[in-house]
């Protein structure tokens, strides 16, 4: 492996402020935390974790010419990705089951979590030139071997996914502590939250 380990701390510590920042993406994990409990919002932080590999890898392979043929994709993806927020932001509107029920663990809910994640993440084009920006910052994109870039994936899993749970930690709690009572009124926040999510990621330039 040729790269530094203060590199690797750099890139770490880089990822983990770039996460930490409010997005749609903290949205929608917060929301689903809060609606759904623990467990969903992690679901989203996978699929967001997941869509990051994605650009990660494309990013690091220098596979620009397949980033520019792929561009129309992105833009389906994009829509794709913001009707199916708002899809979900519906169901959670419709739902009568209170935060915390059998329900929410169920794998159709968990497919649902983490298609929102990923297809939020893939529906933003401009996450690859991000990447593709980012990256030589920190080392020669060239020059990365295996063993490089099997880190740099592990490093962005630990740093974006653990900044994505706590998001989600964060949220479950408040969901608890406000009780099983009002989860009828976390679904409608939560909701409208991906319904908010879901027409930015359709409508922004």
């Amino acid at each position: 492996m040729s790269l530094t380990l203060s590199s690797l701390l750099a890139l770490f510590a880089a990822m983990v402020v770039l996460a930490l920042i409010p997005s749609v993406s903290v949205l929608a994990v917060t929301a689903r935390a809060a609606s759904a409990g623990f467990r969903q919002g992690a679901w989203v932080a996978l699929g967001i974790v997941a869509g990051d590999m994605l650009f990660i890898v494309l990013a690091i392979f220098g596979l620009k010419t397949l980033a520019a043929a792929l561009g129309d994709a992105f833009v389906w993806l994009k829509y794709l990705g913001g009707i199916y927020l708002l899809w979900l932001g519906l169901r959670l509107w419709r739902a009568d089951l209170p935060a915390g029920t059998e329900a929410a663990g169920s794998a159709a809910a968990s497919t649902s979590s983490f298609m929102s994640g990923l297809l939020l993440t893939l529906a933003d084009q401009k996450a690859i030139l991000f990447y593709l920006g980012f990256f030589p910052a920190f080392f020669d994109l060239g020059a990365l071997t295996f063993g490089d870039a099997l880190a740099v994936a592990v490093i962005a899993t630990v740093a974006v996914g653990g900044v994505k749970l706590a998001y989600a930690g964060m949220a479950s709690m408040a969901g608890s502590v406000l009780g099983q009572g009002l989860g009828r009124a976390l679904n409608l926040v939560a909701g409208s939250v991906l319904l908010v999510a879901g027409a930015y990621v359709i409508l922004k330039p």
